[in-house]
């Protein structure tokens, strides 16, 4: 028997994910997965996918069902993590796929999120440095935004390093729909999607103070873009050099890192390479015309932007192997 995992909000896309790759998981066994507005319906009415579910229905969201759990997954609409988390006994560990624990300025909560702030937790990106360790001593672990991921793994060495000035930083982001939730809302419909795409949040988006938390940007301007695919994210992040090469710097901070690629000088990051994945892909160069570092990095929102990170973070909570359930190799085509 494995250890017993519970996932609370199954049945939007990244508990999905969480039960697709727990379902993989060598050493993860599905306790209960939770959506109460779904509770009694088959898990696989809403998640057609996930056939090795067959019979197992949603239950309602109880502290007490998933307290039996030995670790929580809570895939909740920011704002409704906390309530519930501290409802769980501490022998329950329980990583946040929400925003309610990331942000350690209880003001940059307020600036971009509505209701009180929660205390922060461990903040669950391993490849940033000390993390790995503390990830592995907590029992609490608020994993990162999916543009966050993106943005920070790009950043945060060249900062770090000397590489960039941690002012003037310039992010553009294109993202899939499913990072927008299950919800229905008009403007993702499929006629409003399909054939377009739309800036959106510009200039006051929520993920702006995470990034900065976790780079040490000073000034950082962000417009998220809504693409027309289901999954993904590709990010381009530009900021002044200071000096140093930027994709040997990138090379050098992740050349042990399962999950982080720095590709072969002139080939790109795509978004598609990444489906199904754990993975961010990166590549870095300098603009010829104004001489800014440029960094594109892809990523799978759902997989390293949300559930994957999730799952790493709990192999390293649990002492299992940290690659455990989890891919590098995408799907194609």
């Amino acid at each position: 028997m494995g250890i017993r995992v519970a996932v609370a909000g199954a049945s939007g896309y990244a508990g999905g994910e969480l039960l697709r790759l727990i379902a993989g998981h060598p050493h993860l066994d599905l306790h209960v997965a939770t959506g109460n507005t779904q509770a009694g319906a088959s898990i696989t009415a809403t998640h057609p996918h996930l056939v090795s579910l067959t019979g197992h229905v949603f239950a309602a969201t109880e502290p007490e069902l998933l307290a039996e759990a030995d670790l929580v997954f809570l895939a909740l609409p920011h704002g409704e993590s906390a309530a519930l988390a501290a409802k769980l006994p501490d022998r329950v560990k329980v990583v946040d796929l929400g925003a309610d624990h990331r942000l350690q300025n209880p003001y940059a909560w307020t600036l971009y999120y509505d209701g009180p702030p929660a205390a922060a937790w461990t903040y669950g990106l391993p490849e940033l440095p000390g993390q790995r360790a503390a990830i592995a001593e907590s029992s609490r672990v608020a994993a990162t935004g999916c543009y966050a991921v993106a943005t920070i793994l790009a950043l945060a060495p060249l900062i770090a390093a000397g590489v960039v000035e941690a002012q003037d930083v310039v992010v553009v982001a294109s993202s899939g729909t499913s990072g927008a939730g299950r919800s229905l809302k008009p403007h993702l419909l499929a006629s409003e999607v399909m054939g377009g795409m739309m800036a959106y949040r510009v200039g006051a988006h929520q993920h702006v103070p995470e990034i900065k938390q976790a780079t040490g940007a000073t000034s950082l301007s962000f417009t998220p873009v809504l693409a027309p695919m289901p999954r993904g994210i590709l990010a381009t992040v530009t900021a002044r050099p200071l000096g140093g090469d930027p994709a040997a710097t990138l090379l050098e901070a992740y050349r042990d890192e399962p999950f982080v690629s720095v590709l072969p000088e002139g080939a790109w990051p795509h978004t598609s390479a990444t489906l199904g994945t754990n993975t961010c892909q990166l590549q870095a160069t300098h603009d010829v015309d104004s001489g800014r570092v440029i960094v594109v990095s892809a990523i799978d929102n759902l997989g390293k932007g949300a559930a994957g990170q999730a799952v790493q973070c709990a192999n390293l909570m649990l002492g299992l192997p940290e690659t455990a359930g989890l891919t590098v190799n995408g799907v194609a085509p």
